[in-house]
């Protein structure tokens, strides 16, 4: 299965160890990570299943490919800015969401309308918007996409 780990570009130690375990236990259960390539959450996510051998693609928002975090394997340049965030969560089977700002937000929200399961680490709280699982632990979140999408 395609996950897409999408959260902030910035983010704390504790936020980048999250993301990070996400993404490692992604690539042990034999998952792809999908992500917007860059840095914070995704680069976690993508260090994390890089180092078990899981296979990474990052949805870039520029036209460099090579602007893509090291631990991206599979680089794909837009050059559309953050109108690559439909992208990003359109070529996962589900999300996991760590964190986010204002860009996460408007992933969960193509998330929701594209209907896929969403796991929320931390993220956004949406009144009134029911598909966002919260969870607890990055486990968690895993076994939530995999149950959701069974």
């Amino acid at each position: 299965m395609r996950v897409s780990v999408i959260g902030g570009s910035t983010v704390t130690d504790q936020e980048y160890d999250r993301a990070y375990e996400v993404g490692r236990l992604l690539g042990d259960a034999g998952h792809e990570v999908v992500c917007g390539g860059r840095t914070g959450v995704m680069e976690a996510a993508c260090r994390g299943a890089s180092e078990t051998g899981g296979h990474t693609i990052g949805i870039l928002p520029g036209t460099d490919r090579h602007s893509a975090n090291r631990y991206v394997d599979t680089a794909i340049a837009t050059g559309l800015g953050n109108a690559r965030n439909p992208l990003v969560v359109r070529n996962g089977d589900a999300v996991i969401a760590v964190d986010g700002g204002t860009g996460t937000l408007s992933e969960l929200g193509h998330a929701l309308d594209f209907g896929r399961p969403v796991a929320g680490l931390g993220t956004h709280t949406i009144d009134g918007v029911a598909g966002i699982e919260h969870v607890e632990t990055p486990a968690d979140a895993i076994e939530y996409v995999e149950r959701a999408r069974e």
